[in-house]
């Protein structure tokens, strides 16, 4: 299987390039926000499955830039599925936890309806929606919390400000499920595979397995790390008013995977992925700026 991964930069992406058969293509080569760039990358790859991973994530900025956030994670997509359902290619489309309120006291179903509250989280809802209409034989793959070793994420940034900080206050009041770059690479990869196979598509739900608030998330980098002489501080739980944000954040970000389990796919727990990720940073010297 050849799968042609759309976004060179981001944590997905980087981990996906990793495995034979994968060819990850970013700016300018592919841009989003230019369909007049799909056609040759297409017809230059002839990819099985396209995964689509890059995206604008800046959560933040795209309540100040919404018609961006709209154009790279939604139209942009939704032109990209055309040029792919044209050329008898299944899509994989890796969407957001943002995609719902967060009000749910349970962890969501595929089912649920999407309620975003942000200018991203109806980017990606609506990125969703373009890509199935575009192209039906395409997965559209959820996931949340997303780190690694690399790049910019709430791993790198505890162990940073760890190390000049005795005390970090983090967020409390917020439930998730950590997922690591390399687990779900693996995940999207046995999706891929699925497609090719035809069966796959439609709504998933890909994270690590079990579920932890932030502070929860906080400590347990904080032991991992202090357990292998790195950086480390103390929690102090916060709750989210105290901690305010341009963007809401979903106090409720669990999704739930069973969905997945029953293709037989299943992502290892968060802190198997976060032992990996802190001995990738310690073999590092601890380079987190």
């Amino acid at each position: 299987m050849k799968l042609l991964v759309v976004g060179a930069r981001g944590q997905i992406a980087r981990a996906l390039a990793k495995h034979d058969g994968v060819f990850a293509v970013g700016r300018p080569t592919l841009n989003l926000e230019r369909p007049e760039t799909f056609a040759p990358v297409l017809d230059a790859h002839r990819a099985d499955v396209v995964a689509i991973v890059g995206a604008y994530t800046a959560v933040d900025r795209a309540e100040s830039e919404p018609d961006v956030a709209m154009r790279i994670n939604a139209e942009g997509p939704a032109a990209l599925a055309r040029a792919c359902a044209a050329r008898g290619a299944p899509v994989l489309y890796v969407s957001s936890d943002y995609v719902f309120d967060g009000r749910k006291a349970a962890p969501y179903v595929e089912t649920d309806a999407a309620s975003p509250q942000t200018a991203y989280g109806r980017s990606k809802t609506e990125g969703e929606r373009g890509v199935l209409v575009a192209q039906p034989q395409s997965a559209i793959v959820r996931t949340s919390w997303v780190f690694d070793a690399a790049g910019q994420n709430f791993v790198r940034t505890m162990l940073r400000l760890a190390k000049t900080r005795e005390r970090v206050g983090v967020v409390a009041d917020q439930h998730g499920a950590p997922s690591y770059a390399p687990h779900v690479a693996d995940g999207l990869l046995a999706l891929a595979h699925a497609l090719v196979q035809g069966e796959g598509a439609g709504v998933w739900h890909m994270t690590g397995a079990g579920d932890c608030t932030w502070a929860q998330f906080a400590e347990a980098i904080f032991v991992a790390s202090a357990a292998r002489g790195g950086p480390h501080a103390t929690v102090n739980p916060i709750t989210t008013a105290e901690f305010p944000t341009l963007a809401r954040r979903p106090a409720n970000s669990r999704l739930d995977t069973g969905k997945l389990a029953r293709l037989g796919i299943m992502l290892p727990h968060w802190r198997e992925g976060l032992e990996a990720c802190v001995d990738e940073i310690a073999a590092s010297g601890w380079d987190v700026a």
